[in-house]
């Protein structure tokens, strides 16, 4: 993480900007990979509802997402608050869990995305 408080003083290098996202130098901003990766059409995410192992509770959960987790972490949280309810993201399996029956919510905001998808 950056802190706020710090800006470039003096840099002979006219290339070297701060990204306003994340505050690092333009080259080595992740940020700018990470759109590069996000926008791109065509990226399917898939969705699916588990109950197995939770109680008889179920959870939908989105996979096959491209490996990026600071963007999925941003987008579990928009899920989440535009579900109205819980979740996380499992950085091991690469994919997110919001609580509850919500495919055709997510559906819909993820298409709004640009994403593809299926389930």
């Amino acid at each position: 993480m950056s802190n706020n408080n710090t800006r470039l003083v003096y840099s002979t290098d006219p290339k070297q900007v701060r990204c306003p996202r994340c505050g690092e130098f333009t080259p080595g901003c992740a940020c700018v990979a990470t759109e590069k990766i996000v926008t791109a059409k065509g990226v399917v995410a898939k969705l699916r509802l588990e109950k197995a192992g939770r109680g008889g509770k179920s959870v939908t959960v989105i996979f096959d997402m491209p490996r990026d987790p600071q963007y999925l972490q941003d987008l579990t949280k928009k899920l989440k608050s535009q579900c109205g309810t819980g979740g996380t993201y499992k950085d091991k399996e690469n994919q997110i869990e919001i609580q509850g029956d919500h495919r055709p919510r997510i559906r819909e905001i993820l298409s709004k995305l640009g994403f593809q998808v299926k389930g």
